[in-house]
């Protein structure tokens, strides 16, 4: 060890000095995050504002961290939730357990679960951290209308999905077959 050592390390810091300061200030001037980060969960809705998790609870399987808990429940005719027959009737992420991998995501099969640029999430009581369905939920947007959606277009659950009573018995274009007032299909006869 030579004499002159300390001075090197005192001549490192001292450049520093003169560098730009690379502190952020936040929250007071935040950058943004990446636009491909993932951060908290939404569950997201259809255009008319119907649920688009239909309950079947995959989510919660393939939960590495088992920090999601799904209960499924019926819709009926005159409750609407989602355009299925199951909702979602209680959803809840705990963020203390989960660990932010995506598989959840991966593993919802209509594409109901999706992650926001959202990352703050400290708080300092752990029953604020497990995160209900109505936290979760997107927004409602203008023209969307609040579920529990009554029976229209329709008398049964089958017009509800085809928009009315009329599509649903038309035969499909450039098809062979056509129905009887029974229901029966018969060979189109040329």
């Amino acid at each position: 060890m030579s004499i002159f050592d300390p001075l090197k390390g005192f001549g490192v810091t001292f450049s520093t000095m003169f560098k730009k300061v690379v502190t952020e200030e936040y929250p007071e001037d935040f950058p943004g995050t990446a636009p491909r980060y993932h951060g908290r969960h939404q569950l997201n809705r259809h255009p008319d504002g119907l649920e688009k998790c239909v309950g079947c609870e995959l989510c919660a399987w393939a939960c590495p961290a088992d920090a999601i808990f799904v209960e499924g429940g019926d819709n009926t005719d005159d409750e609407r939730y989602s355009p299925g027959e199951r909702y979602g009737a209680d959803y809840q992420i705990n963020y203390l357990r989960c660990i932010g991998c995506g598989l959840c995501i991966e593993a919802c099969p209509t594409r109901s679960l999706t992650m926001l640029n959202d990352f703050e999430l400290a708080d300092d009581d752990r029953q604020r951290l497990i995160y209900t369905k109505e936290q979760l939920l997107a927004p409602l947007l203008p023209g969307m209308e609040q579920p529990p959606h009554p029976m229209r277009l329709g008398e049964t659950e089958q017009d509800y999905y085809v928009k009315g009573p009329e599509l649903a018995r038309e035969p499909l274009a450039g098809s062979s077959h056509q129905h009887s007032s029974q229901g029966a299909v018969q060979e189109e006869v040329k």
